[in-house]
């Protein structure tokens, strides 16, 4: 059983490292800035009975995610962690600017060296669970709640794909592009063909449709319809030959590219920019499809679409069934910062800088399943 059941069973708090799995280059401070472990070897032997608060914040309304992470992160790797005081929020909490949303107390030394490793996952887990929160609450400004797919494994490195996954579903993308985005939450990697396999049957969307279907007659056969730039002859093709058996089309026109319906329908133009997948050329594609009584057929869009393109074609009650987001997801738009603020007890932190107690912070009890 993956620990995320475990937790949403209630049997364990938080993941740990067993989801995790950290580097353990980490322990030998590879990761850490060469100033913290400095700093460390300084305090260990000068000033080894101090004992301070360290506080992790950031500056936006954002969607947390990351504590469970951080918290493995100082029980697997921190010295005597039994012997640190923590308190956080949780993944999924909703945070404010300069909310302090993890704490840890103890000496400098077993810990400290952590800040900046702490500080990252912090700050990438919330820019994209924070991301994905946006876009998904952009697929239902209309009223109606359309999925979003994640689909951001070409739009960064192949390592973050997991807790890039992790953060994308606390955001509440409950669809993901590979196996690898779901490893932390329990679930596979979902999607149909790609433009490769099209253009092995030399762009006759048919025939690669059939050797989908013949190869996975499980799957729920949704077709690709852009690769040869004319969307709604080619959804109309795979509709008619597949039928109720086709559940879907997605099209993924490139904005360099103006579709063939508009080039023989120029009088349409003229009023909008006829690039890439646009409202009007979804509008139309709905239309044909329904017009021949493939009402089932659910329309997916892809290729370069954000929060802000989401609710253009929301507000324009565009017929789309279901996004699939990619790059904008994955910017960082989230910075967290950790300061010490406290020592032996008293307030002490760098001008500008202060405790701020929050009590929606629980204290974390110490949990490794590893010890």
């Amino acid at each position: 059983m993956k620990e995320i059941e475990k937790k949403m069973n209630g049997e364990i708090k938080r993941l740990t490292n067993q989801t995790f799995k950290f580097d353990e280059r980490i322990r030998e401070g590879w990761f850490s800035a060469v100033y913290f472990l400095k700093t460390r070897d300084i305090v260990e032997s000068t000033l080894p009975d101090n004992y301070i608060t360290m506080q992790f914040f950031q500056k936006d309304d954002a969607v947390l995610c990351g504590t469970d992470e951080a918290i493995a992160l100082i029980h697997t790797f921190a010295d005597h962690p039994k012997e640190l005081e923590i308190h956080s929020l949780r993944d999924g909490d909703r945070v404010k600017p300069f909310e302090t949303v993890l704490t840890i107390t103890g000496p400098y030394q077993y810990f400290g060296y952590l800040e900046g490793i702490i500080d990252g996952i912090l700050s990438r887990r919330t820019s994209v669970s924070t991301n994905v929160y946006n876009v998904v609450k952009a697929a239902r400004a209309s009223g109606k709640q359309k999925p979003v797919i994640f689909m951001g494994d070409r739009d960064d490195h192949y390592t973050q794909q997991a807790g890039d996954g992790y953060a994308a579903y606390i955001g509440g993308s409950t669809a993901q592009a590979t196996h690898a985005m779901n490893e932390w939450w329990g679930k596979e990697g979902m999607g149909t063909m790609p433009h490769a396999l099209i253009q092995m049957f030399q762009g006759d969307i048919v025939a690669a449709a059939k050797a989908y279907h013949k190869q996975f007659p499980n799957d729920e056969l949704t077709a690709l319809v852009d690769y040869n730039n004319d969307v709604i002859t080619d959804s109309l093709k795979v509709a008619r030959e597949f039928g109720d058996e086709l559940k879907g089309v997605r099209v993924d026109t490139s904005r360099a590219l103006v579709d063939k319906y508009f080039l023989r329908n120029q009088h349409l133009m003229g009023t909008f920019d006829p690039r890439g997948v646009n409202p009007e050329l979804i509008f139309a594609l709905r239309k044909a499809l329904d017009a021949e009584g493939f009402q089932h057929v659910k329309i997916v869009v892809s290729g370069g679409f954000t929060e802000e393109r989401i609710r253009d074609f929301e507000k324009l009650k565009v017929p789309v069934d279901i996004y699939g987001v990619g790059s904008s997801l994955l910017k960082m738009n989230t910075s967290f910062t950790g300061d010490n603020v406290m020592i032996n007890g008293k307030p002490e932190a760098k001008e500008g800088r202060r405790y701020r107690p929050n009590p929606r912070l629980e204290k974390v009890e110490y949990y490794n399943p590893e010890d």
